[in-house]
């Protein structure tokens, strides 16, 4: 814990936004003070005036280059995560994600599939290959218990939590999703957010694409580049067959069958994703708007696992 006291010894940034707030800590008359439900007004105030701060301090904290792996599941405990779920918000009332003992062997993150949030690490971070290890369990809830079990990973994470809706009560944040759905693992999907003025902000990025039978967008390592800010993506062997009725498993698709396991790779170099399923390179695209963020693991009507969750330097 800093020493309130070192500041009258160390002289503070005009801009720092602890200048003002120490001021009134160390002037505020004391002996006079109304207690309130135990605390002292000036304690109170002082509380009420470091908010901001703190909130100035989290969104503006750099981002994360990880030098060494860095193992955002610990196999024990969701404690490099904030839980985010519509309504609830911070709270879990109905234990959405959970660490399991043993599944398959080894211990793993259960997301019951119940909502629709996430968890979002409590870092930001920018050039890394992200390595997952997941697969689906049993469970589907509400309107999509007869749907394509429906995940996926929000890269880039950036603003405040829910900003996928204006009232901030959105299930997910302005990012770059590696989309995980039955038959479509490995698309890319372009997520928009509200910042603090109420304006929608959309992230774009450029990719090799053609368009399907149906007129889909889909990557294409031979087509023609082009910017795109309000569409999916779809990886270049999504079955145009493709049907959101649950167990669906189109001809070419890479993921493992249900309740096997699957590895997707993220490598993440500025704006620059190349998305990998099993080892097979599925998706890649350049330049995205966003280069850096936190991450957001969905809730989305399906049960899963994960029981591997690491970032590696890339070089």
């Amino acid at each position: 814990m800093e020493d309130l006291g070192a500041s009258r010894r160390r002289p503070l940034s005009a801009k720092s936004p602890f200048q003002i707030i120490v001021t009134i800590r160390l002037t505020a008359p004391a002996p006079e003070e109304e207690n309130v439900c135990g605390l002292p007004m000036t304690f109170r105030a002082l509380a009420f005036l470091l908010a901001p701060a703190y909130a100035l301090i989290a969104q503006s904290g750099a981002a994360i280059k990880p030098t060494q792996t860095i193992h955002l599941f610990d196999g024990k405990t969701l404690d490099g995560f904030d839980t985010w779920l519509v309504d609830n918000q911070h709270k879990d009332p109905d234990r959405v994600f959970t660490v399991v003992d043993r599944i398959d062997g080894a211990p793993a993150i259960r997301v019951s599939g119940q909502g629709y949030g996430g968890i979002i690490t409590k870092q930001q971070y920018r050039d890394y290959r992200l390595v997952v290890e997941y697969r689906w369990g049993g469970v589907t809830w509400g309107g999509r218990a007869d749907r394509t079990r429906d995940s996926g990973i929000l890269i880039h994470a950036q603003g405040r939590p829910g900003n996928s809706k204006k009232d901030f009560n959105g299930p997910w944040m302005l990012s770059a999703e590696f989309q995980i759905i039955e038959g479509g693992v490995g698309d890319i999907i372009l997520v928009g957010g509200y910042d603090d003025k109420g304006e929608l902000r959309r992230p774009t990025i450029k990719v090799k694409t053609r368009k399907d039978r149906d007129g889909e967008t889909v990557y294409d390592p031979k087509g023609a580049e082009e910017t795109i800010s309000n569409r999916r993506i779809n990886w270049w062997g999504r079955s145009e067959d493709w049907a959101d009725k649950l167990n669906f498993r189109g001809p070419q698709d890479p993921d493992s069958p249900i309740q096997w396991w699957t590895r997707l790779e993220a490598v993440v170099e500025g704006g620059n994703l190349t998305y990998y399923v099993n080892g097979v390179l599925v998706n890649q695209a350049r330049d995205c708007s966003l280069t850096e963020g936190k991450l957001l693991f969905q809730t989305e009507g399906a049960e899963l696992y994960f029981r591997k969750i690491d970032l590696e330097p890339l070089r």
